[in-house]
């Protein structure tokens, strides 16, 4: 009888042991993780990253980004900084920039020589995000236009868009339309916004709070910009060349 009272002891204690597992297994299914809760999109990481205290190693006041003391918005997060990845350049679309000069008489014998004007404009900093297109030399736009000084290229992000253009004196052979051709040279500009909100200790009325960190991919890129002479607007750089189709 004891080994059968001990036997079914056993029994009941591995029983029990399954319960308390089966338990916590179902705990851990219906509660919510801290990691879900704290989740943002991109676009909630920008805010806080325009709204950071420190924004590339620049303090920031509130009147910065539109802020009041008492109607808001307040800060957002402690620290926002840009990281770069990668940065490349290449050949962008080639677009048309004159208008035609066709040598399409019937009784044409000999080529035409002609004086061709042509202009191309680029965007300047296209950015993943809207808070980034803000022109001007502020904010988080600002914090990308001091990302491009290590690189050959430059990015003026202080200004819509930059043009090139010139005047050739081109010859268009019999039969023959002309028109020039322009190819920008691009760069873009790869990395994230890495924000960070510091741990708060809490307080007599509040909670405490671990420390917080954010990350958004962003990707910018733009026109490769000559300086101009004598403090002339920068230029577009690239090739142009002439392009000829048949009458």
């Amino acid at each position: 009888m004891s080994k059968r009272r001990l036997k079914n002891r056993k029994i009941r204690i591995v029983a029990v042991g399954s319960a308390v597992v089966t338990g916590g297994a179902l705990a851990a299914v219906l509660l919510p993780s801290a990691n879900a809760a704290e989740e943002k999109t991109p676009d909630q990481i920008m805010d806080l990253c325009k709204r950071a205290e420190v924004l590339n190693g620049k303090q920031q006041s509130i009147s910065d980004f539109g802020g009041h003391p008492i109607a808001g918005p307040s800060f957002g997060s402690d620290n926002c900084d840009f990281v770069e990845t990668k940065f490349e350049t290449f050949d962008g679309p080639a677009e048309k920039s004159s208008i035609d000069f066709p040598n399409c008489e019937p009784n044409a014998t000999e080529a035409a020589k002609v004086s061709i004007t042509w202009s191309a404009t680029a965007a300047q900093g296209q950015g993943k995000y809207t808070v980034t297109q803000q022109g001007g030399g502020g904010g988080v736009f600002g914090a990308l236009s001091g990302s491009w000084v290590k690189h050959k290229g430059t990015l003026d992000m202080t200004v819509r868009s930059a043009t090139a253009g010139d005047t050739e004196q081109r010859e268009v052979p019999v039969g023959k339309v002309l028109h020039m051709e322009f190819t920008p040279k691009i760069q873009r500009m790869t990395g994230e916004w890495r924000v960070r909100i510091d741990a708060d200790p809490g307080g007599f009325a509040t909670n405490p709070s671990p420390e917080q960190n954010f990350a958004a991919p962003e990707v910018v890129e733009g026109p490769v910009v000559l300086p101009g002479a004598a403090g002339a607007p920068g230029v577009v750089d690239g090739t142009s060349k002439a392009v000829l189709s048949d009458c």
